[in-house]
């Protein structure tokens, strides 16, 4: 397995999460968050400010995970489901923890992933809230020492 960021094209990357994102996120959705959520994905300059980082299994790409805000918010997070609960997510995750340049790493957590967030340390800010059919949950994580 090889963690790396991926630079340049974002295609493999973008394949990845909307197939996963199709599988275990839309059952939540209406069809303006699914649109949404595909208008978000497909907006290059939007993806362009984003720092991604992917996870390898012999040269397939098996999990994402990308951040804005100097590192310190997590955009997109999706692992393939054969890779579920390998550790895939938490390498991931860790990759973040190493690039934040704050105490603080925030995420508006899908339905689907809040037991993820939970066990990785975040906490809720906030209920549940739907914007433009987008369901999710504020959350924030507080790094106890981050020294940089």
């Amino acid at each position: 397995m090889e963690l790396k960021e991926i630079k340049g094209d974002l295609k493999q990357a973008l394949e990845l999460v909307w197939r996963v994102f199709l599988e275990y996120e839309a059952p939540f959705y209406t069809k303006q968050g699914i649109d949404t959520f595909h208008s978000f994905i497909s907006d290059k300059d939007k993806m362009n400010l984003l720092t991604f980082y992917g996870m390898y299994n012999k040269n397939k790409l098996i999990g994402v995970i990308a951040t804005r805000n100097n590192g310190n918010h997590i955009a997109l997070f999706f692992v393939d489901g054969e890779y579920h609960k390998k550790g895939i997510g938490k390498c991931l995750f860790q990759k973040v923890l190493e690039n934040a340049t704050s105490n603080e790493i925030t995420v508006n957590s899908s339905v689907y992933a809040i037991e993820v967030y939970h066990k990785l340390g975040f906490v809720d800010t906030d209920k549940e809230q739907i914007e433009d059919g987008i369901i999710y949950t504020p959350m924030k994580l507080y790094i106890k020492t981050k020294e940089k």
